[in-house]
Parts: C-alpha cells; structure tokens; sequence
C-alpha cells in the first residue's frame, strides 16, 4: 500500500487545520461529489445488507445476535456476529506488538486509508445511519459521513502530533570535567496502553464514535466497538473497512473487533470492567457514565453524558434573525443532538430588539411562530426533524405539553416515504425562572433536568443577572455541551463570556446567520470542553489522545 504518496499530505493539511482552528476539511458535503452513480449504488449496497448476516471473519464468535429497527418503520434483520471476550480480546492484543512498532507514522497513515475507504462509501454509510438513528437522509448523510470522518481524522492528526512530540532516538552527553563525558544513547517508544472499548450511542454512532475510535487506534490500541443495539450497522461496516485495511497493510485485522449483545444482554458493564480493557469512550446517559468513572478504573474513561443546554436572551439588533436561527436549532434531527438548545432564558420585562421593546410572552409566541413557518410544509418539516429515535422521547415530549403554558404545541408529522416514522415537531413550554424556585435545591424545576428531544423551555428569569446567574449554576451543576447568548450589550456580552470561561463551558454570540449552535466544525471548534458535569472529554484536543499512550524510554551507553 502506497500509504505515505496518497496520505502524508493530507496528514500534514489536517496538523496545519488544528494548528490554525481554520476551516478545512478533504471530505466533500454535497452527495453529489461522489459520482453520477454514487446514490443508487450507495442504497443497493444498503439493501443488500438487510436481512444478511454481517460476517467480520472474527475469533471467538460463539452465536448470532441482531434485532435493528429503523425509527422509520422498517426491520433491518441483519444479524452479527457475538463475541466470547474469553477468545476475542486475546486474540485482540496478539497484534499490539506489531502496530506499536509501525510506530505513528505508519499507524496514522493507515488510520487514513480506513478514513478514505468509508469516505467512498459515504452514500452506503447515510442510509445505514439514517435507519439506526432517525436522523434525515441529508443531516444522516453529512454529519453521519463527512462530518464523522472529518472527526476520526483530527484525532489521528491530534494523535501524531502529541506522539511525536518525543523524538525517537537521543544521544545523551553529560561533562565529567577532567574525566570523559557519559555518554547515553536513549529510545522513547509511544506504547499503547491496551485493548480501547468504544461504547456507541444510537443518535449519531459514527460521529460520536470515530473519534475515540481513531484516537485509540493512532496511538498503538486495538479497539473493540461495542454499539448502541439499535445503531449496530453503521459502526459494523466501518469495523469491516478497518480489517480490511489493517490485513491489507500487513498487521492483524483483530487489532479492531465488533461487540453485538444480544437483547438485554448489557455486555458493556461486563466489558468495562476487564483487566484487558485499558481505555474507554462513552456517549450517553448521566448514570451509566457515571457508572463507568466510578467503577472501570483500571481504564482511562472519557464520557460524553447529559447536560442542560442554554440559550441567554438579553436583547438582539436581528430579532427575526434571532427567532430564525433558534427554530432551526430546535427543529434539527428533533432537538435529539447533545448540543441541542433546551432552556431560553428571558427576563419577564421584555428585551430591546430592532423591532422594538417584546415582552416575554411575545417572545415565547413568536419563537413558536418561527418553528411554525419553519416546518409548515410536512416535506421540509420531515427533511429537517427526521425521525424520534426511540419511544422514551415520545414519551418524555409528550409529558413535557404538562409542565407549563404552551407556546407551541408540537403536532404529528406523516412522513411522505416511510409512513410508519414518529415524526413530530418541537414543543415550547413557558416555565418561571424565579430565582427561589432554584436557588431553594428543592423540587428542583422540569427544566433543570434534560428533556432530551423536541422540547423547550422559554424561562421567564427577573432580569438579565439573574439569567447569568441561572446560567452559572445550570452549567456547574448539570453540565452544558453548549451555550448561546444574544445582547446588543458589551458589559452583557463580557458577562456571559466570564461564565462560561469560569464553569467551561462553549459559547456562541448573536447566531443569527447559517452557523448554529448546535453544529461544530472539526478541526476548528471544540466539541465540548471537558470542564463541566456534561463530559469529562472534549472533541478533540490534545488531552483527548494523550493519555491513550504511554512513552516507554530504553537507554544504554553509547
């Protein structure tokens, strides 16, 4: 394989992206970038997968398991294989040795054709998203395909860069004044720490998921994925790239191995905590990520968890801008994104706009309005909310039209293609923000807590200091993935800044254009922080892959 010619460049442009937070990325958005025949074969190829068996060629598969549902109504009935650990995860480290000595070069090059393999079957992998997580075929396409890639390769970037900060070899000369110098010749070897679990989630498997993937594998880890049993597919077809790739270039294809539970079964906990297992990366539930710190701590653990996302309204120059952005951030993927707004703080005395002075109930109403016009047409509508990924959101919405005034109600959307999707459109709540109805730590309000899914509070708060004080302790106390704020007002915009640098927490100014604040752009923005209850990592920086290798130094005299 000619991997240095076709990847070395492109590993230098991804070294050159981090280092100056610019835009780039090598994976192409539009779906029509991948050929003329790139969509019908890309969806052939995902037929073709239906009601198969996923076969990896795989040690220690001891039985089959599947049992996928499209939240679009279909039945995937694709079965793969699962795992005995007892034979699986030996047979996984067997090829440590070989890929710590390829050394990070070799490791992130290869890293990069496996990227560049799933790239080329973008198509295949928008339909294998789509109908694991609901999202829609374009945001399934883009944030499940490039978007995912562009994350899997700032990791390896991240990776060759921290493991090279080392140089391989050194020559050592101490002065012994009048007698001869000791001399020493030292090595420093990146060493793997070993065997790397990947926990997928059921939202976004390969954007959440390529990151510790990669981050693991470039540092000298196998890794076995074990996926969210509703979003197996996509993580499957990219374990198969991945031993196709590694036995290609001459190492052991086991070096990445798939981990399907049967119905129930809840392998990860089991896995979690093996000797074996020296790194894990999650994306999911407060309590099973709190589960993990506490309990797998013979592995270096980064959690992605729940957290309360904010938005802070003190007064804006773009009203309709304001309200436009906003609805496009509640109606993406049904609010079913970590980075999801949830909480819009208002003081109940109105805010300054271009348009005059609002009141809260006029910005409550015309933020539903705003979602309203967004998704009155049932085609947009679908192509923007896809489908709810699983009961609980129908249910935790559902529950949420009992907390307040509605401003908007959320109404069921037909989809024109798959009938037997749940779509539905976001819910908007008018909840109060007095302070002593949180401050007091007891019967703490409905919208201290996630609702995860279309669903948001519009908080009426006494005035904007008591909106950035709400702010602080939502985020020290439930964690933020992400925070928005819109004032027209310098000391405003310097106080939601202080907040956010204090309790770390990511913050978008006056989005009133075609960034929102739920989307990160990989080698610029930073996908989390890492600081805050929500997640003890962030996507990505060096911290993300430091810890996944150890330098191991060998010296003699020269």
């Amino acid at each position: 394989m000619q991997l240095t010619e076709t990847h070395r460049p492109t590993l230098d442009q991804a070294l050159e992206a981090i280092r100056t937070r610019a835009y780039w990325s090598p994976h192409p958005e539009h779906p029509k970038a991948y050929g003329e025949n790139a969509p019908s074969d890309g969806l052939a190829a995902f037929e073709a997968l239906r009601g198969n068996r996923f076969d990896l060629d795989q040690p220690g598969t001891d039985g089959w398991t599947g049992g996928e549902v499209s939240p679009y109504g279909i039945d995937l009935g694709i079965e793969y294989p699962h795992p005995d650990p007892e034979v699986l995860l030996p047979a996984m480290r067997a090829g440590m040795a070989a890929w710590r000595d390829a050394g990070p070069e070799t490791r992130a090059l290869v890293c990069l054709e496996i990227l560049a393999r799933i790239s080329a079957r973008t198509h295949e992998f928008a339909h294998a998203v789509m109908h694991t997580s609901g999202q829609a075929f374009m945001m399934a396409f883009q944030a499940g395909g490039p978007h995912a890639q562009d994350r899997g390769m700032e990791a390896v970037a991240y990776a060759y860069l921290e493991q090279t900060r080392t140089p391989a070899a050194a020559d050592w000369s101490k002065p012994q004044g009048k007698r001869g110098p000791l001399e020493m010749r030292k090595t420093f070897t990146a060493a793997g720490r070993g065997i790397a679990l990947m926990i997928g989630c059921n939202t976004f498997p390969t954007w959440n998921g390529y990151p510790g993937l990669f981050a693991s594998l470039a540092t000298g880890n196998p890794v076995l994925v074990k996926p969210h049993p509703r979003a197996v597919l996509p993580l499957a077809m990219t374990v198969k790239v991945a031993r196709e790739v590694l036995a290609e270039a001459g190492f052991d294809p086991n070096l990445v191995a798939l981990a399907v539970e049967r119905p129930g079964e809840g392998i990860a906990k089991a896995l979690a905590t093996r000797p074996e297992v020296r790194i894990i990366d999650y994306t999911g539930s407060t309590a099973f990520g709190d589960w993990l710190e506490a309990n797998a701590r013979q592995a270096v653990v980064h959690t992605e968890k729940a957290g309360v996302n904010t938005v802070v309204v003190d007064s804006t120059d773009d009203y309709r801008g304001m309200l436009s952005n906003l609805a496009f951030s509640l109606s993406l993927y049904s609010g079913q994104m970590c980075t999801a707004p949830q909480n819009v703080l208002v003081p109940r005395e109105g805010i300054e706009t271009d348009q005059g002075r609002k009141s809260f109930d006029e910005v409550a109403a015309d933020l539903g309005a705003a979602v309203s016009g967004l998704l009155a047409d049932d085609a947009r509508a679908t192509a923007l909310l896809g489908a709810l990924v699983n009961p609980e959101v129908k249910a935790r919405l559902e529950a949420a039209a009992e907390l307040g005034e509605v401003a908007l109600a959320s109404r069921e959307v037909v989809h024109p293609e798959f009938p037997g999707a749940t779509v539905r459109t976001p819910l908007v709540v008018k909840l109060d923000g007095a302070r002593k109805l949180w401050e007091s730590r007891e019967n703490e309000p409905a919208y201290l807590d996630e609702c995860f899914g279309p669903v948001a509070f519009v908080v009426a708060v006494d005035s904007t200091a008591d909106a950035l004080d709400l702010l602080r302790y939502t985020i020290r106390e439930k964690g933020a993935m992400t925070v928005g704020g819109y004032t027209t007002s310098t000391e405003t915009e310097r106080a939601l800044e202080e907040v956010c640098l204090d309790e770390s927490a990511q913050l978008s100014l006056n989005l009133t254009g075609g960034v929102y604040v739920n989307q990160t752009a990989a080698f610029s923005d930073f996908h989390g922080s890492g600081g805050n209850p929500a997640a003890n990592a962030a996507l990505c920086d060096g911290a993300f892959v430091a810890n996944r290798f150890r330098v191991v130094e060998v010296r003699r005299h020269a």
